[in-house]
């Protein structure tokens, strides 16, 4: 039977207009990280950070899943400053229909930042991204983790 959920949908493999596999750049035992089909005006390239197992929410997340999820945001703040040369990086995380999240599975929003970006102030002027966008923003960041594994 196939899962309700889109993005356990696209984690066992199916790609939509929206979510495609040269979109991941990290894939851990517990986490998957991908380029997210929308994009601010100046925040492009920004990442999705989701567990492996389907999990609603924070309620439903056990404390270690929870940690390896903002363990692998942490890694992908750390590329996005590299591969981008973005001077900050904010992270969200939305719990429940009420606080914006659309997607009934646990996800932590990478955003690149820089100075005068207003991210925060332009939610409403998002746009989906072509998967050929979206591609070039995903192997700039797996190219940076490729450097960072073959340098440890």
């Amino acid at each position: 039977m196939k899962p309700a959920c889109v993005f356990c949908r696209f984690l066992s493999g199916e790609e939509s207009e929206h979510n495609r596999l040269a979109d991941v750049v990290l894939r851990t035992p517990l986490t998957t990280a991908f380029v997210s089909p929308r994009a601010w005006p100046e925040n492009v390239g920004n990442v999705l950070v989701v567990p492996n197992e389907h999990v609603p929410g924070l309620a439903s997340c056990s404390d270690a899943l929870l940690g390896a999820v903002y363990a692998s945001a942490k890694q992908m703040a750390a590329m996005m400053r590299s591969a981008y040369g973005c001077e900050g990086i904010s992270l969200r995380q939305h719990d429940g229909e009420a606080a914006g999240q659309e997607v009934d599975h646990l996800h932590v929003h990478v955003f690149p930042r820089r100075p005068g970006d207003r991210l925060y102030e332009r939610n409403a002027e998002h746009r989906f991204v072509a998967p050929d966008e979206r591609a070039r923003y995903a192997e700039r960041l797996r190219r940076e983790l490729a450097g960072r594994s073959s340098s440890t």
